[in-house]
């Protein structure tokens, strides 16, 4: 194995507050979850107590406001921990990124009541999130969902499945969108629903290709009944709620494959410059030096386009195009130099004793989950040409 140990990403942080933040992550991710990342995805083992340290580190809640348990930081400060965490282990930043979308319907549109009472043990409290928008006939056309809220009093009773759930089973809250009017966008609301809610109940978790020690399963509702302080926004809001929701989802999901795109490229240059062929390292060769050189600089331009994103969000202003190219380049970007990285490192670049086959495994779910690449690209047509059919 190559003992050539990679240089930390030179970052360009707003304060001294972040720098010491990142430097606590890198900690944590040096002794806590890399040295196991490889042995427990190939178990398919759940890293729960990594996300209790996490929690109890500030780490749930980066984005969110201090009086109610989260860390205010910006999105540029946030978007770095999780790179830094899936270059570690992608459970755990993905997971992580999964949790704040998770929480984000609560701390964005609740009530300062529903705030009070619930965010601080969701942010720093130990517990972990799931997201329930998808289900097994709507995914990317997620407006055509079936799962139902029937008001029964000062109560809500939920029915349907969901599908595709990260935690889904050992979630200790639902962020869950349900119909309860008309059909189409404006008939869905939003609920959180506690994980162990009578009714609610998961399927076997998936069989994946990669991040097996993340658990996505179907949710299935049988009649959960909610109170109705636990509806988030308005009836109706619920779709809303879930795109913008998404947006900032997606800046996640980049920053999670800059994260693996970067393990893959410190791999394949630790093995290029100890491998001898010829006499001499594969990387004096131009034909590889190039490869490593073009890995490089697509992981700049990603990480470069999603702190774009989470800056503009930070100031306010406008961000989904941006979301939605920051997704899009940087998974695709991801894929990309994962499979270099294999190619790099020839015949044992295609074996488990060495990650580069893990990281590409992972790299391809990130161009799926959160919006396909395809919707990624309808989203920034509709910005630049207008709706489709007009």
């Amino acid at each position: 194995m190559p003992d050539r140990a990679p240089q930390p990403v030179d970052r360009q942080l707003p304060t001294d507050e972040a720098r010491d933040l990142i430097s606590l992550v890198r900690d944590i991710a040096q002794r806590e979850i890399a040295p196991k990342a490889a042995e427990e995805e190939d178990a398919g083992r759940f890293p729960r107590e990594v996300f209790t340290l996490l929690s109890e580190s500030g780490l749930l809640g980066l984005p969110y406001g201090s009086e109610y348990g989260g860390g205010d930081q910006p999105y540029e400060v946030y978007l770095q921990v999780l790179e830094e965490l899936a270059a570690a282990r992608l459970t755990v930043g993905l997971g992580v990124s999964v949790h704040t979308l998770s929480s984000y319907a609560l701390a964005t549109y609740g009530t300062k009541q529903q705030q009070v009472e619930h965010l601080p043990a969701m942010l720093g409290g130990g517990l972990l999130g799931a997201y329930c928008l998808s289900e097994p006939s709507s995914g990317s056309d997620a407006a055509s969902l079936r799962t139902k809220a029937v008001r029964d009093g000062d109560a809500w009773v939920i029915t349907g499945t969901k599908a595709w759930i990260t935690h889904g089973g050992i979630a200790d809250f639902y962020t869950v969108m349900a119909r309860t009017g008309e059909e189409g966008p404006r008939g869905i609301s939003a609920f959180l629903v506690p994980g162990d809610a009578a009714g609610l109940s998961a399927a076997a978790p998936e069989k994946k290709m990669g991040m097996k020690g993340s658990p996505t399963a179907q949710v299935h509702f049988d009649g959960v009944r909610v109170s109705d302080e636990r509806r988030i926004g308005d009836e109706g809001q619920g779709f809303a709620i879930a795109l913008s929701a998404l947006d900032s989802g997606r800046l996640g999901i980049a920053a999670c494959a800059i994260g693996v795109a970067q393990a893959a490229l410190d791999e394949a240059v630790s093995y290029a410059t100890e491998r001898r062929q010829f006499g001499k390292p594969i990387a004096d060769f131009q034909g590889l030096r190039f490869m490593l050189a073009d890995m490089a600089t697509q992981i700049e331009a990603g990480r470069a386009l999603y702190l774009a994103a989470a800056r503009l969000r930070d100031a306010g202003r406008p961000f989904a195009k941006q979301a939605a190219m920051a997704k899009l380049h940087c998974t695709d970007a991801a894929m990309r130099v994962t499979t270099d990285a294999v190619q790099v490192l020839g015949g044992y670049g295609y074996t488990a004793d060495f990650p580069a086959e893990r990281y590409m495994r992972e790299a391809k779910v990130l161009q799926i989950v959160e919006g396909t690449n395809q919707i990624q690209r309808m989203v920034i047509a509709r910005h630049l040409a207008g709706p489709e059919g007009r």
